[in-house]
């Protein structure tokens, strides 16, 4: 583990004085119920510009807190003989506070040669300070002059003669008659208690006679508790407080532990059972050097990131704008118990890894499946590969993966006594020793030696590629990938191949219905070919041209980016295990074919085989006949649903350019219903393994099949508990989910509650805050994303976003809407409430056959009613419309349809809407003409709004 370079520089070169950088340390408590010793921080080469100027929150007990802030205040000179005073006043201070025990016997030398280790020691020394004008600071030479002139550091063969005491000014104490200005503001040892007490003031209303508790005097529990006969019971009592326990400070705040006052606690003591050690030694002292070694940790472990900040800028310009707070928190494991870890940046980072090789990886082979690149990609973001790279760059060292512990903590001052040589590496470290992959790091060594996982390590190459999106962007976390090794770039020239030869699906077209599926997107292709390809099903063999599989490939990464972007920035205080979880269940195969059933993409999947398509139409019947509250994951879902919606998304990005921040609104538009939070199936298995954990239960599941179907049954046998369940399914997975979930409401009808609060309980009460696209700093292309795009093919439906805890139903007020200046008939409008069908009069609009009329469609004559309907319903998140040949008349030659629409609006879902349309001689005018009396109607219900009645 890395010594910080600017904590290394000694002063020990004998010269008659030296310069130090001074920095005031200045202590902010809250609530202000202490009073601090000021203290200064003294270090040989001045700290960088952002270490000079850190902020820490330190926790102490009953939720009570202490800002920390390091203020520079110049340069201060020492000589010889104050440097010596200020390195032996820092070893006593160590000493008191780590070695107490050291301070018992009647002497202590503060002579130790062995202090100076300049390979690993640390150099700074922290001093009692008086704070002067404009932040200046001056070392207190009278309380440190003080301290070191106790008697406890004077040999006892040195003697000072003969002394007399003025009993009124002077108290008996066990190791002589000692003044009362030595005693107060003192450390203090009591034998009989085996504990050193802070002497705040001298009692004189009270005295040995006085009452110890309710039931007693000081003289009497003395006598009686330890055998201790007070000689001088009349003398006035101490009033003292015990010496801290030095604790960790930058721990994890408990969320539940509200902030509750806490007066300090004092005790009285007589004189005679105390024995001085160090004279003005105050609490207010020991009160700061509670916190000092807190803060101390902190600037090593700030001034590593430091170091590693300005090696990675230096490297490759375009991270500059990185802080080293957020290097700090991507170098900080969970292990270290801190507030903050590398887990939340992790996940982000590793979705964007995700994205940038696989879409580096599909431009580059463009002759390769998406089996071989997802082989590829793995080969390159693996935690193996990782770990190789992060090792060649030397980024181990500056991992901080240890919690502050007291008894670890050296300084100049206290040097760490296990000295680490290949001979005794094997007996200090013994069980890492030859398992250099087992983390025991918690012995230290004079070298600093730890040992890492090696997934901590690679996790911290995901968390510092997170830092440079979060701080600096795509192009700065590019860079860093590229330093690391992993080659990411983009080329112009194969995005625009790639589009070329989408060309080939164009025979297709007749196949699929290409506006409407374009209104269902929500985007308007500038190559139809991506389009098509991407609902060409791999069964599909009577066209040469490949099929959805690479997009898909493509579509799953940048959904996977999208979608954690979107997590991380909603959910800012939610637990890294939290967000991981949320994750993945949201980025799933069921979520995406639930979007896909109701989009109905599987409508205009191009394949060759009947028995997909009646597995895909009974998932979707399932989907609608379904509870919206029901578990849809534990239904058996049909893959290529959930592939159709990746490959939409990838063929989405490729044909605008990879322009991300447009695939971001179409992503909002498309999956609104699965990052919903109240719209998340959970998976049952974890919930319950998490349950019974809880209770230190095991939850044992076994499986067999029968007459081709699994029977998965799940039991918890723990003496006084008893639950079994069983369930049976064409699928193993969702039987196994079916048997946890039963189980688990057999448990809760038990009796038995979960002692840690649900996800989903997680997410009602978390903040929510407005979802982002996190780093998105790359210009498309727009030669291909727009100038080939005709301007009037344009669609003008803008996706919004909506906050999550809103409900999906809601007006499109928004969609354009122009309504013809000639009308004719509309068909009837039924609406079926209850069983009860009602007739209501006919409208009139245009009859959409005048190919200059450009009707409620839009405000381009090319854009259908149709699709506007399947656009408005989508968009609303409704059921999609439904059209039905009603009925046809007249002769074969001259053969008329009527269509009909059928629509569900959520917002009423006791009424069914039927609208139907006037006779037309081709089924595709009939359908249009229906589709423009549900849009009339649906404009004068106020669903859709008139641009014109906005301006």
């Amino acid at each position: 583990m890395l010594v910080p370079a600017a904590l290394r520089k000694t002063w020990t070169e004998k010269k008659n004085s030296t310069s130090f950088s001074s920095y005031y340390i200045k202590f902010c408590p809250n609530p202000a119920d202490r009073i601090y010793q000021r203290f200064g921080l003294f270090v040989k080469e001045p700290l960088s510009e952002e270490a000079g100027k850190m902020k820490v929150d330190l926790c102490l007990a009953r939720g009570r807190t202490v800002m920390t802030e390091i203020i520079p205040s110049g340069v201060v000179r020492l000589d010889k003989d104050e440097i010596a005073a200020a390195e032996k006043f820092q070893q006593m201070s160590l000493k008191i506070i780590l070695d107490r025990h050291q301070f018992i016997p009647e002497y202590v030398s503060l002579e130790n040669n062995d202090v100076y280790e300049p390979s690993s020691s640390t150099f700074y020394l922290l001093l009692p300070v008086i704070q002067l004008q404009h932040e200046k600071i001056s070392v207190d030479w009278t309380l440190i002059n003080r301290c070191l002139s106790s008697p406890i550091f004077r040999h006892p063969s040195i003697r000072l003669g003969n002394e007399t005491y003025q009993l009124n000014n002077h108290l008996h104490l066990a190791n002589g008659c000692k003044s009362v200005d030595d005693v107060v503001d003192s450390l203090v040892y009591v034998p009989c208690k085996d504990v050193f007490f802070f002497i705040s003031d001298i009692l004189p209303g009270k005295n040995g006679h006085s009452l110890y508790d309710d039931s007693e005097s000081h003289v009497e529990h003395y006598a009686e508790r330890f055998g201790i006969h007070l000689t001088h019971p009349n003398q006035p009592l101490l009033k003292a407080k015990q010496l801290f326990v030095l604790d960790n400070l930058l721990r994890k705040k408990k969320h539940s532990e509200e902030w509750r006052e806490k007066k300090e606690h004092f005790i009285e003591l007589p004189p005679e059972i105390c024995q001085l050690k160090v004279s003005g030694f105050s609490k207010e002292i020991g009160s700061s050097l509670s916190l000092l070694p807190s803060i101390v940790h902190r600037l090593e472990n700030f001034l590593v990131a430091i170091e590693l900040k300005d090696k990675l800028v230096a490297a490759f310009p375009e991270g500059a704008e990185v802080t080293a707070d957020r290097i700090l928190e991507a170098l900080t494991t969970e292990r270290c118990c801190e507030h903050f870890s590398l887990e939340r940046l992790e996940v982000l980072g590793d979705a964007f890894l995700k994205f940038a090789v696989g879409r580096h990886l599909f431009l580059k082979h463009d002759a390769i499946d998406e089996g071989q690149l997802t082989r590829k990609r793995s080969n390159i973001v693996n935690n193996s590969n990782l770990l190789k790279l992060a090792i060649r760059k030397n980024l181990p060292v500056y991992i901080r993966d240890q919690s502050f512990e007291a008894d670890q903590f050296f300084a100049f001052g206290r040097r760490c006594p296990s000295t680490c040589e290949k001979e005794t590496e094997a007996s200090i470290h013994s069980r890492s020793h030859g398992k250099k992959n087992d983390a025991n790091a918690e012995v230290r060594c004079n070298r600093c030696h730890h040992w890492l996982h090696n997934k901590t390590i690679a996790d911290v190459v995901e968390a510092l590629t997170g830092v440079f999106i979060v701080d600096s962007g795509f192009k700065a976390a590019t860079a860093f990938l590229n330093w690391l090794g992993i080659k990411v770039d983009v080329i112009q020239s194969q995005i625009d191949d790639m589009c070329s030869a989408s060309k080939a699906f164009l025979p297709l077209s007749d196949q699929i219905d290409i506006n409407t599926l374009e209104s269902l997107t929500g985007h308007r292709f500038a190559h139809k070919g991506l389009l098509i390809q991407a609902f060409v099903h791999p069964s599909f063999n009577s066209h040469l041209g490949g099929c959805y599989q690479r997009l898909e490939f493509l579509g799953d990464a940048v959904l996977d980016y999208l979608i954690t972007s979107y997590l991380y920035s909603v959910y800012p205080k939610l637990k890294p295990g939290q967000l991981t979880d949320l994750r993945s269940v949201s980025v799933n195969n069921t979520s995406f074919a639930d979007v896909a059933a109701r989009r109905s993409f599987h409508r205009f999947i191009i394949c060759d085989s009947s028995v997909l398509r009646e597995s895909m139409a009974k998932y979707v019947s399932n989907i609608e006949r379904s509870a919206p509250v029901g578990p849809i994951e534990e239904k058996t879902c049909p893959k290529v649903l959930g592939d159709l919606v990746e490959s939409c998304i990838g063929a989405i990005f490729l044909d605008t350019g990879f322009d991300l921040k447009h695939v971001w609104k179409i992503m909002l538009f498309l999956l609104d219903p699965i990052i919903t939070a109240s719209k998340l199936h959970f998976n049952p298995i974890r919930d319950l393994h998490e349950f019974c954990q809880s209770y230190y239960w095991e939850v044992q599941f076994s499986s067999s099949k029968k007459d081709g179907k699994f029977v998965v049954e799940a039991k918890v046998d723990e003496g006084s508990v008893y639950a079994t369940a069983s369930a049976t399914h064409v699928s193993g997975k969702v039987a196994r989910k079916m048997a946890a979930r039963q189980i688990f409401e057999c448990l809760k009808a038990q009796g038995y509650k979960s002692k840690s609060k649900s996800l989903e309980e997680v997410l009602r009460k978390s903040v929510k805050r407005e979802a982002k696209l996190i780093g998105y700093d790359e210009t498309p292309s727009y030669e291909i994303a727009k100038v080939k795009i005709p301007e009037n093919s344009q669609s003008d439906f803008e996706p919004r976003v909506y906050p999550l805890n809103e409900t999906s139903i809601r007006p499109i007020k928004d969609l354009p809407f122009r309504q013809s200046s000639s009308e004719s008939r509309v068909a009837e409008k039924l609406i079926s409430s209850n069983g009860r069908k009602i007739s209501s009069p006919a409208g009139h609009l245009n009859n959409g056959n005048e190919g200059d009329q450009q009707g409620i469609a839009g405000s381009q004559s090319n854009v259908s009613a149709k699709s506007c309907l399947y656009e408005l319903c989508a968009a609303n998140c409704w059921k999609p419309p439904v059209f039905e040949c009603f009925k046809e008349t007249g002769p074969g030659h001259i053969k008329e349809f009527v269509f009909r629409v059928v629509m569900e609006i959520e917002e009423m879902p006791n009424e069914t809407f039927e609208f139907y349309g006037e006779p037309r001689a081709r089924k595709k005018d009939a359908a249009e003409h229906a589709a423009e009396g549900a849009l009339w109607y649906l404009k004068h219900e106020g669903y859709i709004w008139d641009k014109k009645r906005n301006n």
